[in-house]
């Protein structure tokens, strides 16, 4: 445990830092690992005229894949319950799987199941070495990933309907 003499002084030097820190912010750049971040950068706002690169795309549709599948889990879950509860229960679960928009909901959950799981063994691989963490093998890896999910998304539609 550290006396009060070394606490203040931690505090001390911890104000000075944050004082200093927005002053820097208030002149309009901030030193930081000797290099000069200045505050007035070109921002380009129009979503329009950006192009993500292929691998951009990729992992952003994993993290959104991912946040699809937890929210399913919730939804599955609560629709297995129900159908376990009793013999009613099991009809009542079945009459909502089969209307249309359920259906089409149901093939959505499972095409960005099959896209995260995808993307998740391409990241696995290149963790693990067995692909090269460049541009051009990441290019081709996340074009790989999203055609085989277009694959897998083709057999869940037929699975589904």
């Amino acid at each position: 445990m550290l006396s009060d003499t070394a606490q203040a002084g931690g505090r001390k030097i911890i104000s000075a830092f944050v004082i200093n820190a927005l002053a820097a912010i208030r002149k309009g750049s901030m030193r930081c690992v000797g290099i000069t971040v200045k505050k007035q950068r070109p921002v380009n706002l129009d979503l329009q005229t950006i192009r993500f690169p292929v691998t951009a795309i990729a992992s952003i549709l994993h993290r959104v894949s991912g946040v699809i599948t937890f929210v399913a889990v919730g939804i599955l879950l609560w629709l297995l319950g129900m159908s376990l509860s009793s013999p009613e229960g099991f009809a009542h679960a079945a009459e909502i799987m089969n209307g249309f928009v359920v259906k089409f909901i149901f093939w959505g959950i499972l095409t960005a199941l099959a896209y995260h799981v995808c993307g998740g063994i391409r990241h696995l691989l290149m963790d693990f070495g067995y692909l090269e963490e460049s541009l051009a093998v990441g290019t081709r890896s996340a074009q790989v990933v999203i055609g085989l999910t277009v694959l897998l998304s083709i057999l869940a539609g037929v699975f589904v309907w």
